[in-house]
This record gives C-alpha cells, structure tokens and sequence, in this order.
C-alpha cells in the first residue's frame, strides 16, 4: 500500500502502471497536498484493518529500511510480540551514512523521550514497524494528535500504556541515496513539547 500526498516524481503514474502486473498486492491512496506523515500513516492503517490483515508494517519508500527485515518484524510478532520495532538504538541496531549531527540530534532526542515518558523504547522515533490488528484496532486512530516525528512516538507511547507486548529488533538503518529529509524545525518542536503532552493523554475511544 503506497499512500502518495500528490508527489512531484511521478510515484502515482508508476505505482498504477505496476498495479497491472500486480493486481492483487500493490494498492496505492492518493490524496491531495501535503497533509502530514501521521496522517499517511492512520489512513493507511484504516484501511489495513478495513481490509482485515492481521499484521500491519510501515516503512521508509526510500530503502534506508531495508525490505529483508521485514521477515524479522513479522517473527518478532509471530511468536509473542504486539508490536515489533526495527531499532536503530538497541544492542546491534546501527546507522550508517547519517551526519554525527543528525546522529546525535536522534539519540538525545530518545534519550529525552524516554527520560520524559518512561517509554521503554530504545528507538521510539523508529518508522519501521509491524503491528498486530488487534493492537491497532484499540488505538484511537482519530485522537492521535501529531503528525511528524512525534507521531511515531505517540503510537508507540499509546499501544505501551495500553499493556502491549513491544519488542525491538536490531536493524542497520541506511541514509537515502536520492532525496531530501522532510525534517523541518516545526517537527523538532512538535517532537520537544509533544512528548510532554503525552502524558496526559487518554487511550479511551
């Protein structure tokens, strides 16, 4: 499933010439303008639980997650987990490519989200994750509230606090060969106060 927010590179024609080929695998959501990672995000899940599949993953289009972890998330749930995370930061997860700035921007930045939240995520801004539906399917998807960086870490922060089982695999996470990040200052600020909110939010739905 692409969900595609009117990209200037042409993904909707390519991904509609391949769903000829692929019928019965590839589905692309179109939508107009730019309107936000975790919005992306919660309308691909809908329409995952929608469409009944058991586990759900998300991650990066741009190979700096690399698809043969994907059989790793999946047996992560597969034997016991709720939610499994593709972590940069835990015991043999590792980065490279990436700026010792950006590097060290990313683990101060988890480091103050698990100070702040008590999450116990060693990577909670991590985008490559598999879910179960049932975890989904409690998370009221409506509520989420951010829409950057901090939307990853408030799915994370929410399906905690609702008792799941999180488990973190190590991955080798690679920067982008093509491309530019969306980073911006407006996500590092909703990243910074976000996490302060979060612990005030309610899992009710």
């Amino acid at each position: 499933m692409i969900v595609d927010d009117g990209s200037p590179d042409g993904t909707g024609g390519i991904v509609k010439s391949l769903m000829k080929e692929f019928s019965d695998r590839l589905y692309i959501l179109e939508r107009t303008g730019k309107l936000g990672l975790g919005t992306a995000y919660i309308t691909g899940f809908k329409w995952a639980l929608q469409h009944k599949y058991e586990y759900i993953f998300e991650m990066d289009a741009d190979f700096s997650h690399d698809p043969d972890d994907l059989d790793r998330l999946f047996e992560a749930c597969a034997n016991g987990a709720d939610m499994s995370i593709g972590s940069r930061y835990t015991k043999g997860g590792k980065v490279v490519n990436w700026p010792w700035d950006r590097i060290f921007i990313s683990k101060g930045g988890a480091l103050y989200t698990r100070i702040i939240t008590w999450l116990p995520v060693h990577d909670p801004t991590a985008g490559f994750v598999c879910y179960r539906s049932h975890v989904l399917s409690r998370v009221p998807l409506d509520k989420v509230h951010f829409v950057g960086y901090a939307f990853q870490i408030e799915m994370k922060y929410r399906i905690w606090r609702l008792g799941f089982k999180i488990k973190e695999v190590p991955i080798t996470f690679r920067d982008r060969n093509e491309g530019v990040s969306k980073m911006s200052k407006n996500i590092v600020k909703e990243a910074i106060y976000g996490v302060w909110k979060m612990r005030g939010f309610s899992n009710e739905q």
